[in-house]
């Protein structure tokens, strides 16, 4: 219901908050950097995982920290053959 000293076309559309954008740069801070690496690939295996299922897509992820340590994901046992 529009007030009577309105009309409809002067109404606009409500604009919502998006999320801010980040600067894609190194992160010098080696703890921040850790965290957000840690977070990042969690959120990466997931998004990983959820292709697999719901697009029932043959997914496999690799991904090295700087540290060198290995993390994966294959959501078939046969793609990916390892050695510990």
């Amino acid at each position: 219901m529009a007030f009577p000293n309105q009309s409809m076309s002067s109404v606009s559309p409500q604009r919502k908050m998006g999320r801010g954008k980040i600067e894609i740069k190194r992160i010098e801070n080696t703890t921040n950097r850790q965290v957000t690496f840690c977070k990042r690939r969690n959120g990466l295996l997931k998004k990983a995982y959820e292709l697999s299922v719901l697009c029932d897509a043959e997914v496999a992820l690799i991904v090295f920290s700087s540290r060198g340590r290995l993390y994966e994901y294959a959501n078939n046992r046969y793609l990916l053959f390892f050695s510990s």
